[in-house]
Parts: structure tokens; C-alpha cells; sequence
């Protein structure tokens, strides 16, 4: 019989945030899988901790290039699938030969992960299974400690690596926002509040649910400040409510 692939979600860092499901598949995984960087454990692994079976086999899928290469530079998107394209070819010989993988993922595996390029490649060859995780983004505004999103507030997703205009227009149009992906892009991130008047309704929440969480209004962050990579700037929607 053929195995079954997992993208298990294992939420934003905090091992008690993962689910009941996530846990069980660890807890019988006799294969593991995960990215990272090279030279790094890598996030995920990290986050699955001594949850991952001594015993399991493990496949770290090492990023070939990360910022080395423009993301508009055609070596970029051929380097990329070229990776992905092997990935899922030693998950899905893994799976022919009748065993089950459990491929780690940060967050939620659906939402901006690595492992949707790795489904729409495998669901031609292997059953494959998404378990979903709570997103960094829901821990991020639960550790402002305020709602994101009221009545009928429209919440619109961000990514801190869009042009500068693009990010305004977006942010002029939104009731609550989120904008992710925030790290060596904070200045075009804080300029563009700015000259969409939201600048002073944002909270920038550092590593949100790990251990070196911080909160701090927008504001207040220094100029130069480099955040973490897993950063996430909130403006929080005021919409209709009883």
C-alpha cells in the first residue's frame, strides 16, 4: 500500500499551541521532514523538539538560495522549482515504498508555507493529508491583547516585501491589517502607515507565542530597530460591534 504524506501545521512556536492531531502523527512518524537553511536546525524542527521519535528518519530540504537571488531574476523561480521538484520526489518514493512522512511546517501549511509547493507537485503521485495549524498571525494578535477584527471589518493580508505604493494603497483600503514578512523591511513597512494614516494605529509584535515575544506599539520602535524575521505589524479594525 502506498503511504500517505502529512503537512502537519504545528502553529507560531509554542508547543502547547500545536494540536492533538499533530502530536499523535509525531508520536508514530517513523519519517520526518522539514526546511531550513542551510546550517540551521531549522524552525519547524526546532519547534517539534524531542516530540520527533528518536528512531525517525529525517530529510532536512535545504534551501539552495533565500535573498542571494532577486525574486524578479528568472534563476530565481528555476532554482526554486528545481528544489521542489526533488523534495518531492524523495517524499514521494518514500510514500511508494508504503510508508507515511510527516513533513513539519511553521504555522499553518496552507497559509504563505513552503509546503504548498510541495502539495500541488505530490497530490498527482501520493494520498496526501494537510493538518492545520494556528498561524503566527493569530498569535500575533492575541498577544496584542486586542481583536483584530469586528463585525464587518474587512481584514486584508500584507506582505512587508511588496513596493512601497502597493503597500499604501493596500493599507489606505483596510479596516484591520496585517502585514507579515516584516524583518529588514520594517522601514518601507513604517513608511507606508505613515503616508496611509495608519502609522499610529499599528503594533509591531516580535516572535509571536516563542519565548522572545515582545509587543510594542509602532511608534515606539527606534529608527534602525531591525526586527526578527517572524515579525508581524497589526493595525487592529474598529468595526461595528453591539
Amino acid at each position: 500500500m502506498t503511504g500517505t504524506v502529512y503537512g502537519v501545521g504545528l502553529g507560531p512556536g509554542n508547543p502547547d499551541l500545536m494540536s492533538a492531531k499533530a502530536i499523535k502523527l509525531l508520536a508514530r512518524a517513523r519519517h520526518v521532514a522539514f526546511f531550513r537553511k542551510r546550517g540551521r536546525e531549522g524552525r519547524a524542527r526546532t519547534l517539534a523538539g524531542n516530540l520527533v521519535p528518536a528512531n525517525a528518519a529525517e530529510f532536512a530540504m535545504e534551501y539552495p538560495l533565500t535573498t542571494e537571488v532577486p525574486l524578479d531574476d528568472p534563476r530565481y523561480n528555476r532554482t526554486l522549482a528545481e528544489f521542489y521538484d526533488g523534495c518531492t520526489a524523495h517524499l514521494a518514493a518514500i510514500a511508494d515504498g508504503g510508508e507515511d512522512v510527516v513533513v513539519l511546517c511553521e504555522g499553518d501549511p496552507f497559509l504563505y508555507g513552503s509546503f504548498m509547493h510541495l502539495h500541488g507537485r505530490l497530490t498527482a503521485r501520493v494520498p496526501v493529508e494537510v493538518v492545520p495549524g494556528i498561524p503566527g498571525m493569530a498569535a500575533a494578535w492575541a498577544a496584542s491583547g486586542m481583536p483584530i477584527a469586528w463585525g464587518d471589518d474587512v481584514l486584508t493580508v500584507l506582505m512587508g516585501t511588496l513596493d512601497e505604493d502597493v503597500l499604501v494603497r493596500h493599507m489606505e483600503a483596510a479596516d484591520a491589517l496585517v502585514v507579515m514578512k516584516v524583518g529588514r523591511n520594517l522601514p518601507r513597512v513604517r513608511t507606508a502607515l505613515e503616508r496611509a494614516g495608519r502609522a499610529q494605529d499599528a503594533w509591531m509584535i516580535e516572535c509571536a507565542a516563542m519565548a522572545e515575544q515582545a509587543v510594542i506599539r509602532l511608534a515606539d520602535v527606534p529608527a534602525g530597530h531591525v526586527p526578527p524575521y517572524f515579525t508581524i505589524v497589526l493595525v487592529h479594525g474598529q468595526g461595528r460591534r453591539p
